[in-house]
């Protein structure tokens, strides 16, 4: 892709938006970077960018996006806001950093969404090719922007990719060789006019794929079954209920796969390290996109067994007086929720709430009425969940994390845990989901500490 000279216009100054500019000016784009948000709170950003880009902050000039060769996006900033719509109607390309980035950095991708387990899914394929003496490159929106890889990398590495649904709506060309769609239920639906919006956003990853490409798919969530009828990419199912062909499943006590590629057991499922029902899905699905690129077995099972998770998901915060607490802050919408609780045997304090996304909180009435000993509530959507939830459980609010992990340990007892798995974004109280999960820690090490 040749961007010297062009006049670019880069929208958004959150971490994706600073990266594609500084690659873009770099390679000798003339570029302009552009946030509604008012200049003193984009300080830290605007410090960040590379001399000679040009900056507008409190709004958009129109007139700079209409002159525009290229607008690229970031994924916090939706695609329908007018000055975007204008800009297309008149020609002009608008795409987002993913996009950017493939076009900067051809190569083998593999790409990972769903709604939940992206993360881990992620990590848990880089591992395995590293493992399998491949050369690999982790990005996207598990940390690292694709665009600064862009100068970086001394070869050609396989790239893997997580994609949320914001980063799919602004593909173009971006074609993974291997595409995994691990889950779908509710999200975002404060930016999506319902549900199928959302699905169609997701299954985005699929749309360039060609006949020699892989569609690795959950078989056991219908809304993802549903999504592959019309594939083009060759379909591998995996499944925790029931034997698949061509795919990775789980047989009783035992990872099998049917895959081509390798035929077998891979290894006991009480093998695997991470714990919990929807990291078997998490590890079926690495498995199967492993196996699809040519991964060696072995190389899959060493990873398998010694991988520890990642933190703020499902992450064990330590024990007080034999009351267990786990941090699941990634824990952001409702799905993760129900996967965290049906994990745990042990009855469960949870603490949830926060920056709610246009939820219906009703879906989790059932797991919680079974499951959830007390309920302590957070954040801007504790009154919404409070009415959503009301006869599951006892509910209790509290004004801070330091309360709310005070109000969940004295009401429980030795064998219980106490789970932070909000359901919720955290920003109406923290920077993000790692600094929410950080507190939590830290309140709970005051607790062991005694203080």
């Amino acid at each position: 892709m040749e961007v010297e000279g062009k006049k670019i216009v880069v929208v958004g100054l959150a971490r994706s938006g600073i990266a594609a500019a500084n690659r873009l000016s770099e390679k000798g784009a003339r570029v302009r970077v552009t946030d509604a948000k008012p200049r003193d709170l984009l300080e830290s950003s605007l410090a960040q960018l590379t001399p000679g880009i040009e900056v507008e902050t409190g709004g958009h000039d129109e007139t700079a996006f209409d002159e525009a060769d290229l607008i690229v996006v970031s994924p916090g900033v939706p695609l329908s806001i007018p000055p975007l719509v204008q800009a297309r109607e008149k020609g002009v390309e608008v795409i987002g950093e993913i996009e950017l980035g493939f076009r900067l950095l051809p190569g083998e991708y593999i790409g990972v969404t769903g709604t939940n387990g992206k993360s881990t899914t992620t990590s848990l394929i880089g591992a395995m090719l590293r493992a399998g003496g491949r050369e690999v490159a982790v990005g996207g929106n598990i940390g690292t922007p694709l665009t600064n890889l862009v100068g970086l990398e001394a070869s050609h590495p396989v790239r893997v990719v997580e994609l949320s649904s914001f980063q799919l709506e602004g593909i173009a060309t971006f074609r993974p060789h291997v595409a995994v769609l691990l889950n779908l239920s509710p999200d975002h639906l404060n930016r999506y006019a319902g549900m199928e919006d959302y699905i169609g956003a997701k299954a985005r990853i699929f749309m360039n794929q060609g006949g020699e490409d892989f569609a690795v798919v959950n078989f056991d969530d219908p809304r993802c079954v549903a999504v592959t009828h019309d594939l083009a990419a060759r379909v591998v199912p995996v499944s925790l209920c029931r034997k698949v062909t061509g795919g990775v499943y789980t047989d009783g006590d035992r990872m099998v796969s049917s895959l081509p590629s390798f035929r077998g057991e891979i290894l006991p499922v009480d093998a695997v390290r991470i714990p919990g029902l929807h990291n078997l899905e998490n590890a079926l699905a690495a498995t199967a996109a492993a196996l699809v690129t040519g991964c060696d077995v072995a190389a899959i099972r060493s990873v398998l067994q010694e991988f520890p998770g990642l933190p703020h998901r499902m992450e064990s915060a330590g024990e007080v007086r034999g009351v267990r607490f786990i941090n699941d802050s990634k824990g952001t919408n409702i799905g993760a929720v129900l996967r965290s609780l049906e994990s745990l045997e042990q009855p469960v304090h949870l603490i949830a709430g926060g920056q709610g996304k246009g939820t219906d909180y009703r879906a989790l009435r059932k797991t919680v009425a079974e499951r959830v000993d007390s309920l302590v509530l957070i954040g801007e959507a504790a009154d919404r969940m409070a009415e959503d939830l009301s006869g599951t459980t006892r509910i209790e609010r509290a004004s801070s994390m330091q309360e709310a992990v005070r109000i969940a340990f004295a009401a429980a007892r030795p064998g219980d845990v106490v789970l932070l798995s909000p359901g919720c974004a955290s920003f109406d109280m923290f920077t993000d989901f790692e600094e929410r999960g950080a507190v939590f820690c830290a309140e709970v090490r005051r607790l062991k500490d005694g203080k």
